[in-house]
């Protein structure tokens, strides 16, 4: 789907402008997502299999739920919004624990240029991955798994998407902070 977005400065300011998201990926304007990963008291992780029609990783493993904020949209309603749309749950607001905020320069094979600020959260899982809904063109399939697969640099690149700057290292070390 392509969306309205807002366009932010390299050093993640508002322009006060918008764009669609396809414009944002193929001029490399910088632009706002979410990132949200589910986890349980077992130290387990929710894991998303993005769709095989996907432009970028597609049939790869990857965070819980990701997506990109609305024009104008509030960060945690984008990502409660992108929870419900992606895997079929209700969260709140106070469900979400923010544990981050980075920034990724990616130019895909593809040419897509995904100039990102993403705000990261975690949100404890109070479901079975049998009451979870899959988007249909979005994700492929939701399983869990063990929270060391994100040490597994082996599993990094071929099996999930690539870890970037320790990306998984830093959401390791947050998860196991709180439980």
């Amino acid at each position: 789907m392509d969306e309205i977005i807002d366009i932010l400065t390299p050093d993640g300011k508002s322009t006060g402008k918008t764009a669609l998201k396809s414009e944002a990926h193929q001029k490399g304007l910088y632009h706002q997502t979410i990132h949200v990963w589910f986890y349980t008291d077992e130290k387990k992780i929710l894991l998303q299999k993005r769709a095989a029609v996907k432009k970028v990783f597609p049939n790869r493993w990857d965070v819980s739920v990701a997506g990109h904020i609305g024009a104008g949209e509030k960060i945690e309603s984008a990502a409660i919004r992108e929870v419900k749309e992606e895997i079929g749950i209700d969260i709140k607001e106070s469900d979400l624990f923010k544990v981050g905020f980075r920034k990724d320069e990616i130019v895909h094979p593809n040419g897509i240029l995904d100039n990102e600020f993403k705000h990261l959260f975690l949100c404890k899982l109070t479901k079975g991955v049998s009451e979870l809904t899959k988007q249909i063109g979005e994700v492929d399939d939701l399983q869990i798994f063990d929270i060391s697969i994100l040490k597994d640099t082996t599993k990094h690149g071929n099996f999930m998407v690539p870890n970037m700057n320790f990306y998984y290292d830093f959401i390791f070390d947050k998860i196991n902070t709180i439980l």
